[in-house]
């Protein structure tokens, strides 16, 4: 592929977090974690996550919704401004450095065993369902905002959505050169203008934000607030970590197997949880939530086709400057929901495409009775199974619970003759 030019991977990277953008933004205004900090962590960590990994895998660190209830449970209505939330967002900021330890020991463990153990946990049969999974279990997210606005059903959405949809369908499919690269962009583009038309922009977000976020006191406040480590507020956080890494592993898999590598032999699984774990230790020490990779840029490398790491890089940074530049940040949440809720629909299908992508070149024979029963119980439990309560308030995602049965029934369960397609 001809090398692009700087401005093209300009482009390309403002394109990746227009992308990750309105996930990443969702969790701090959930959890009362200020969204300048959320923005600037979210780019620090995914440069941290490049500087681990070798610079070898384009993955974007975003703010994580697996923490999320952990951290509610212990700021709860707390706001900044309150006269405890302070010490509430200490704790946080200890409770989230020990679960990115964790990813550290984990790393380490990964490391000393060696990731071929690993990779036989993750048979095609495994991981094919698991991607499958992780693209539809965001897609319920992507039509809500994509056929609603504040929170009730609205036919112009649809209007929107529309012309969004095909938009990037136009230019994936007919445009050439660096045009076909930005199918995603012209998307945003199109919506916006149509929006904006229809009466969905808002920008409130564009005249209420500082020129320079970090030009606030209260937020120089709670970047330089020591962490404080409490015990209650680990055990609400750390173990979470334990189920994210399980999400991890088939995120970067997903990652993999769109780009075309084995991400798990080089730069190797131990690196990027690595890598993962040190962005979120370094976004609990400054007051932001913590990291994981995002699915959305891994279904904008299925859609452009264009896996340059440096481009993810180039995203990192802006989202960096837009932490900083909260004028700049406030044009991007200006953006309506009903366009990220459109574009989200390609980047969830693309990723379930993926996994079935797997199955398909792998020679899965999904005649064989113990293909179709891991196959069956990853997809059942993965997609009906939001969250299952552990102990304790720690609750284990359905993704991760579906991963766990399909590594034991792939273990357990002889593979036979017919188990590939000849």
């Amino acid at each position: 592929m001809k090398e692009k030019t700087s401005v093209q991977k300009l482009i390309l990277g403002f394109q990746h977090v227009l992308a990750m953008f309105g996930a990443t933004v969702l969790v701090p205004a959930l959890t009362g974690l200020n969204t300048s900090i959320t923005l600037f962590c979210a780019g620090a960590g995914t440069l941290i996550f490049h500087s681990v990994t070798k610079r070898k895998v384009p993955v974007f660190l975003g703010s994580s919704f697996a923490f999320m209830g952990g951290v509610i449970s212990i700021i709860g209505d707390s706001r900044m401004g309150d006269p405890d939330y302070l010490d509430k967002l200490a704790a946080v900021k200890g409770a989230l450095m020990v679960a990115g330890f964790v990813y550290v020991l984990v790393a380490l463990l990964i490391k000393c065993i060696g990731y071929e153990k690993v990779n036989k946990l993750l048979p095609p049969i495994v991981t094919g369902p698991i991607i499958i999974v992780i693209g539809l279990r965001l897609s319920g997210s992507g039509i809500t905002n994509a056929t609603t606005w504040n929170g009730v059903y609205n036919p112009k959405c649809l209007i929107v959505t529309g012309v969004v949809l095909a938009t990037i369908i136009g230019f994936s499919v007919y445009a050439k050169g660096i045009f076909n690269l930005m199918p995603i962009l012209f998307g945003i583009i199109a919506g916006f203008i149509v929006s904006g038309i229809l009466g969905f922009t808002d920008f409130t977000a564009v005249k209420e934000a500082n020129f320079i976020a970090f030009t606030d006191k209260s937020i120089m406040q709670q970047i330089l607030l020591p962490p404080t480590f409490k015990t209650e507020a680990i055990l609400a956080l750390a173990p979470i970590a334990l189920v994210t890494i399980i999400e991890h592993v088939g995120d970067i898999t997903t990652n993999g197997a769109v780009v075309g590598q084995n991400f798990f032999e080089d730069p190797g699984v131990h690196r990027t949880i690595l890598g993962d774990g040190l962005a979120t230790m370094f976004a609990g020490l400054l007051g932001g939530p913590a990291n994981t990779t995002y699915g959305e840029n891994t279904g904008v490398l299925a859609v452009t086709k264009n896996y340059d790491p440096s481009i993810i890089r180039i995203a990192a940074v802006i989202a960096m400057i837009l932490g900083i530049f909260g004028k700049i940040g406030g044009v991007i949440t200006s953006i309506p929901s009903v366009v990220s809720g459109a574009i989200s629909i390609v980047l969830y299908g693309m990723i379930s495409a993926v996994g079935a992508r797997i199955l398909i070149n792998s020679k899965i024979n999904l005649g064989s009775s113990r293909n179709l029963m891991i196959a069956a119980l990853i997809l059942v439990v993965g997609i009906g199974c939001d969250s299952l309560p552990v102990a304790g308030g720690v609750t284990i995602s359905g993704l991760a619970l579906a991963a766990l049965f399909g590594i034991i029934l792939a273990q357990i369960l002889p593979e036979k003759e017919d188990a590939y397609l000849s």
